[in-house]
């Protein structure tokens, strides 16, 4: 029997890349170690089992104690590529040594000069990041309006972005820290009477609604305050405080899709949560390699619901921290302040909704301060608040939050 070549070094994290049909189907991140020529090693839920021998790399893979497939290929230093079988199916694969994150934190400036109105995998990045990178950039406002208030695109929630962060990979949770919203114009619009689905069918048929309304607002940004540009006589002394937001913090979405930017979902997207504001952090799970993360949608101001379809839409300068979570975490996106812990529900109504947020929150209760479901259900009975996001877009959007004040106790 001929002796085995000298085994080649398999050893450590590799980005692993599944095509069929000459499509990509599935990205992970493996991690390997060798023994001599045994190698063994995790690909999300499954183990791997198998040899090195010279070049040539054979693995088994398991999902628990049944088989799910098999890889054989080639090394070449730190890359690898070959074929697998799963059953019956047959595809080919490659694979790169996950690059080591070494450099301390950096901070970007970027000026867009496109913006998108889809949230897309598809679209090619701006600008990779590094975990730990803070960016400094600018959005337009939903109707693609700039700080100057010349037109830069066409409306639909433009989007700035999107950002690459090296070393996101799908299941891991995308951390998103807010450290800077302002305001960079005087001036704002908003809609000027509630969505109809918002109210009974009969008050919307016979509400004396005046087209001529204007819905145009000043923005004194030194006082903090709005006021309508032609306001009418009643509402000549109206004045509402600023709270700056974003409408949309998205990544790509699963499955190689694309979604208008009006839409939301796990990805996030268009949550219009007037919770994301400065100083607010925003967990989103991660589909596609790199994350790719847009945002934009600011408001000046908006109410539970942006019951008036559009809130007070503007443009913002924006500066945002960028985290990694590695492994399985939040399902469906998660924000935090210094008060509270909060989860979303995003559905076709507010019952679901309800029940997803409702479920998002008593998983991350029990992951992360090693609850029972017993133990979580009582915190939630007693403590938890809902906030209506969002009820005139495409899908429903209830936030479930526990002050963090009820936690204490528990640490």
């Amino acid at each position: 029997m001929p002796a085995l070549a000298l085994a080649g070094d398999v050893s450590g994290r590799w980005i692993l890349h599944l095509k069929g049909f000459g499509e990509q189907f599935a990205v992970a991140r493996i991690d390997l170690k060798a023994d001599g020529t045994k190698v063994t090693g995790t690909l999300n839920e499954l183990t791997l089992d198998g040899t090195v021998d010279g070049d040539t790399v054979r693995l088994a893979a398991m999902r628990g104690t049944n088989p799910w497939g098999s890889f054989e290929g080639q090394l070449h230093g730190d890359t690898m590529n070959g074929k697998g079988k799963q059953g019956g199916d047959e595809f080919t694969w490659d694979a790169n040594r996950a690059p080591a994150n070494t450099a301390p934190p950096k901070t970007h400036v970027f000026e867009p000069t496109q913006f998108h109105r889809v949230f897309s995998g598809s679209i090619a990045p701006v600008l990779h990041i590094q975990p730990g990178d803070t960016v400094k950039t600018t959005t337009v406002d939903a109707g693609g309006r700039d700080a100057k208030g010349v037109r830069r695109s066409m409306g639909g929630n433009p989007e700035t972005g999107p950002f690459y962060v090296d070393g996101a990979m799908p299941g891991d949770t995308l951390v998103i820290r807010i450290d800077r919203l302002r305001l960079n114009r005087d001036t704002a619009g908003s809609g000027d009477r509630i969505v109809p689905s918002a109210v009974q069918p009969s008050y919307y048929r016979n509400a004396k609604f005046d087209d001529k309304f204007n819905a145009e607002w000043t923005l004194d940004r030194e006082k903090g305050v709005a006021m309508l540009a032609k306001p009418t006589d009643r509402l000549k002394n109206f004045r509402v405080q600023l709270h700056p937001m974003l409408g949309c913090i998205g990544v790509a979405p699963p499955q190689n899709q694309s979604f208008r930017s009006g839409w939301l979902g796990p990805w996030g997207g268009n949550m219009d949560y007037n919770g994301l504001r400065e100083g607010t952090t925003v967990y989103l799970p991660v589909f596609q390699e790199g994350a790719l993360l847009f945002v934009g949608d600011g408001h000046a101001l908006e109410g539970d619901g942006e019951l008036n379809g559009d809130a007070l839409e503007t443009s913002m300068d924006v500066e945002f921290t960028v985290k990694l979570i590695s492994g399985p975490g939040a399902q469906w996106p998660r924000f935090e302040n210094s008060e509270y812990l909060m989860a979303s529900g995003i559905a076709g109504s507010l019952p679901e909704a309800l029940q997803l947020a409702t479920t998002e929150l008593a998983r991350w209760l029990e992951h992360d301060y090693k609850l029972s479901a017993n133990e979580s259900n009582v915190i939630l009975g007693t403590s938890i608040r809902y906030d209506i996001a969002e009820v005139v877009d495409p899908l429903v959007h209830i936030v479930a939050k526990v002050n963090k004040s009820v936690l204490e106790s528990l640490k």
